[in-house]
């Protein structure tokens, strides 16, 4: 009985005098990439009352991340076709993906380009604001969430309705 205590003793000696290097995992967000389409009835390059948000609409996003690592310079570059759901938002969502970061600013080099492909409606599909660079970044740390919004774009009737936009 002794020798099983003795052993038992030297191998809890053991792990209390051996460094135990555990690597602290950083948990990466799900990022998404979204924005709206809307009709811009007056064309006028803004919103307005006469404007509706444009379902249907197809918008091409393309996307590059830089990893974070330090010891590379990896990129993760991708392209794909979105369609807007009935409230005009197009949105792709990312898993977590390992060494990308919520990025800020642009220093990381994380960049997202959204541009109209097609219309939904021949009533109005000439674009206006067709592609877009510039976008606000929100980070939900509790929600481990990175949110990239695209500015808006939009289309615009082939003829502007005086009667409904005056001159």
């Amino acid at each position: 009985m002794d020798s099983v205590l003795e052993f038992l003793l030297s191998i809890v000696l053991l792990v209390l005098t051996i460094p135990l290097q555990v690597e602290a995992r950083k948990v990466h967000p799900q990022i998404t990439v979204m924005g709206i389409v809307y009709c811009d009835i007056c064309s006028n390059n803004t919103f307005s009352r006469n404007s509706y948000f444009l379902p249907g609409a197809e918008v091409k996003i393309e996307c590059r991340f830089q990893a974070t690592s330090p010891r590379t310079s990896e990129q993760i570059t991708f392209s794909v076709n979105r369609t807007t759901n009935k409230h005009g938002i197009y949105k792709l969502e990312l898993p977590a993906i390992d060494g990308i970061e919520c990025a800020r600013d642009k220093a990381i080099g994380n960049l997202c380009r959204a541009s109209l492909i097609r219309s939904s409606t021949d009533a109005c599909n000439v674009p206006g604001y067709k592609s877009t660079t510039d976008e606000i970044t929100i980070r939900s740390e509790a929600a481990n969430l990175c949110i990239y919004s695209l500015n808006v774009m939009n289309y615009r009737p082939s003829k502007r309705d005086i009667a409904l936009c005056g001159n």
